[in-house]
């Protein structure tokens, strides 16, 4: 059986920038207003808060796994952050290779462990798209285990490395988005598939991308009506079950003219277009040039 998130997660092709280890004391606070790299925090000891963009701040606590696979403005801060007209402090590196910010003389009350990945996809944007703008997981040892395994590998320097951490991450990324199902997580792939009508939905549109979908045959997998699929698939993904259909298929198509080399008319018939001619049109609106310009450059 095809697995959405899955196939997200690979065409996206994670890999490791950087990652380190921060210890805070006292009343703090850090800003990136300029980050341009998706974003992960753990909260290996004691609370903090983070603050995404525009959003509510969100109360962190040991154990807490964070995730902003956009790159998007963020503030992390003290449990209890300082004044507003108090400046920031920037993080002071170690010897041991931490980095310590608020007080520095006092005992650490927070230990976190931060770090951004990057994507290799050229349709990055396009697929995080799909994805929740925030993911929090609390209590799942498995996510722990797996970023210490991350942390090793980045330190150790051992063969094939880039290639182990490419695969931690993939896993380590598969691993927080399923654990957010049943969660109250923001609209998206992942809260669209913890709805098991419209996971049966979602699970059919990748198994037969090229099939000529409608929004009523997407309905009859799901075991809805044409209106309660629509308002209920709109509602819990964030976008419209055609949308999703469409930015499924450009992302499809991408892959087959960058990896693959397939001509035109191979691509369009395989992601569901009638004709060679329709798909071009289609595809240049999206990707702002022709297939066929599109392929040789990559």
């Amino acid at each position: 059986m095809i697995d959405p998130l899955a196939e997200v997660v690979g065409l996206l092709r994670p890999g490791a920038r950087y990652s380190k280890v921060v210890v805070g004391a006292g009343a703090w606070r850090v800003r990136r207003a300029d980050a341009g790299l998706p974003f992960y925090a753990v909260v290996l000891e004691g609370a903090c808060q983070l603050t995404v963009d525009s959003q509510p701040p969100l109360a962190l606590q040991a154990g807490d796994f964070v995730l902003v696979p956009a790159a998007q403005p963020f503030t992390n801060s003290s449990a209890t952050p300082p004044a507003a007209d108090v400046p920031d402090v920037p993080p002071t590196q170690l010897p041991d290779g931490t980095y310590r910010v608020g007080d520095p003389d006092g005992p650490p009350d927070v230990r976190l462990l931060v770090g951004h990945c990057t994507f290799g996809s050229p349709d990055a944007a396009l697929l995080v798209s799909l994805l929740p703008q925030l993911v929090h997981v609390r209590g799942e040892p498995r996510l722990t285990a797996l970023v210490q395994l991350l942390i090793d590998e980045t330190r150790a320097g051992r063969p094939a490395r880039d290639e182990v951490l490419a695969r931690l991450l993939e896993v380590l990324l598969i691993e927080v988005l399923r654990s957010t199902r049943g969660t109250a997580a923001s609209p998206g792939l992942v809260r669209g598939l913890a709805d098991a009508r419209l996971a049966a939905a979602l699970r059919a549109v990748h198994e037969q991308p090229a099939r000529a979908w409608t929004i009523e045959a997407m309905a009859k997998e799901a075991a809805l009506s044409r209106s309660a699929f629509f308002e209920r698939f709109s509602r819990a993904v964030g976008v419209a079950p055609m949308s999703y259909l469409l930015a499924w298929r450009m992302a499809l198509a991408r892959k087959l003219l960058r990896d693959d080399s397939l001509a035109v008319a191979d691509v369009a018939e395989r992601v569901g277009y009638s004709s060679a001619s329709t798909f071009s049109v289609a595809f240049t609106r999206h990707a702002g040039q022709p297939p066929a310009r599109y392929g040789r450059s990559a």
